[in-house]
């Protein structure tokens, strides 16, 4: 398995028909609790006074990853900024 921080923007158009935003953002939650269930969202995080969140993603690949992200109804709103992650050697394991 391979770990992911994904940092999340979401832009959604001001003049979005007001029922499409509300159907995209039930569907978006349900999609990501769904993925947190599975494991595979290991953590989400809100940043502070802004529509954005840090997640931590376990996931097999990039590729993987890329096409969770994409399948987000969110996802055509949504600046995405992706690192891969490694284990620090000065780690103390839990």
């Amino acid at each position: 398995m391979a770990l992911f921080h994904v940092r999340m923007d979401v832009h959604i158009p001001r003049d979005l028909d007001p029922q499409v935003r509300e159907d995209t953002i039930a569907r978006e939650k349900a999609y990501s609790q769904e993925l947190q269930r599975s494991g595979t969202w290991r953590e989400l995080w809100r940043i502070v006074g802004q529509y954005s969140n840090i997640s931590i993603f376990d996931v097999e690949s990039g590729d993987e990853l890329h096409e969770l992200l994409s399948g987000l109804p969110l996802f055509p709103y949504m600046d995405i900024e992706v690192m891969a992650l490694t284990r620090h050697p000065s780690r103390i394991d839990d």
